[in-house]
């Protein structure tokens, strides 16, 4: 008889286990996914009590589950998520903030918060999460593992609460790049060309602390030390802060577009920021989102152009280490703007992000990311388990 799992970290929302197939890329793994995903005969709660209430139970899994399924990997449960995940922290005002077992004084990130939490804790090979606007790259750099935001489009969220139009993606956690490759053969992720250029852009390291950038150092020396030395170049011509701007309009006028009918019918009790983000996104109109969305076509157009599929970028996943669960929400906010600018040109983008555990401040873990071209995935990736080669040598 299979024993329960103990959750210890507050990560979970539910736990039962759904076997997959005897043989595949993943037998021998287990998972857990954000409680956005659908699973059959199970109400998908996305964080908010009112939501699980509104909703019925799912009648089939979403794709994404049954491609883990059939790959091999064991499904152990359904993992906190920030509400309608429209958080960056973690901090969830009805069912607590899962433990960032790296260092418990510090909040795990989110908004697929209990994915990385626990397979930060070890209850999990690897966890299924969503990304929009850094909710699997943050937590990933907070909670010092490995998380990927896919490129837009390639991995289907049928069977998944839609957050916006134009942003969200599948994203996952390990405790290794091995693992992580196994998910993404999973997935049957492209490989793409290997890149023989990296990038290096400087307004985005300029956005990072002092001792972050010091923290990351010995991992960026590897990645040259496997690439050759980066090449620094100057990423956004007009300006992280409008990039952040852009994107925050774009994503908060598509989130209220594929909300609205559920929030004002069901008024639900969002806590605090969730109900200010929301009550926001509501006043935007839509003169404003076609200005910021011609915006934003441009500078996805600048992206490509500069991260060719013969090169990567790299920066760091965040300004700093994650804050304290202490930390007063207004200035939880003012963070959250801040890793914006950090977090914004994949987003803005569509293209593949890979977040990968790099350095301490403060015995809080920082990550280093790459982004690739469109598709480029599964190279990231290989790329990742170069670096881990070498790190175990």
């Amino acid at each position: 008889m299979e024993i329960a799992m103990d959750d210890t970290v507050n990560a979970f929302t539910d736990i039962f286990t759904l076997q997959g197939q005897a043989t595949g890329p993943l037998h021998g793994l287990s998972f857990a996914v954000k409680d956005i995903f659908d699973v059959a005969g199970h109400v998908a709660g996305c964080g908010n009590p009112e939501w699980g209430r509104s909703h019925s139970a799912a009648k089939q899994h979403a794709p994404a589950i049954t491609t883990l399924l059939d790959a091999g990997g064991r499904f152990v449960g359904k993992t906190h998520t920030d509400e309608l995940a429209y958080s960056l922290m973690g901090v969830n005002a009805h069912y607590g903030i899962p433990v960032n077992t790296a260092d418990p004084r510090r909040i795990p990130g989110g908004s697929s918060s209990g994915s990385a939490a626990a397979v930060a804790a070890g209850l999990v090979d690897f966890g299924l999460g969503s990304d929009t606007g850094g909710s699997v790259r943050l937590p990933a750099s907070f909670c010092g593992i490995w998380g990927i935001r896919t490129t837009f489009g390639q991995i289907t969220l049928d069977g998944a609460m839609p957050f916006t139009h134009s942003f969200d993606t599948v994203g996952w956690f390990a405790r290794s790049a091995t693992i992580m490759d196994r998910v993404a053969r999973s997935f049957d992720c492209p490989q793409g060309p290997s890149p023989t250029r990296l990038l290096l852009p400087v307004d985005i390291w300029a956005r990072a602390g002092a001792d972050a950038i010091a923290a990351v150092a010995p991992r960026l020396a590897q990645l040259e030390a496997l690439m050759g030395p980066a090449t620094p170049i100057l990423l956004s011509q007009d300006g992280l802060e409008n990039w952040r701007e852009t994107f925050r309009i774009c994503q908060a006028f598509e989130i209220w577009d594929v909300h609205k009918d559920w929030v004002t019918s069901n008024t639900p009790d969002f806590g605090p920021g969730i109900r200010e983000r929301f009550e926001i996104a509501s006043q935007i109109d839509r003169e404003t989102f076609q200005v910021a969305d011609a915006h934003k076509a441009v500078i996805q157009s600048h992206i490509r152009e500069t991260i060719t599929p013969n090169s990567i970028l790299v920066l760091p996943t965040s300004p700093a280490p994650a804050p304290f669960t202490t930390t007063p929400e207004s200035a939880l906010n003012d963070f959250r703007m801040r890793a914006f600018e950090v977090l914004c040109p994949a987003g803005l983008s569509g293209l593949p992000q890979l977040s990968m555990p790099a350095g301490f401040v403060d015995k809080g873990p920082v990550g280093l990311s790459i982004i690739g071209a469109k598709d480029q995935d599964r190279q990231l990736i290989s790329i990742g388990v170069a670096l881990e080669e070498m790190s175990k040598a």
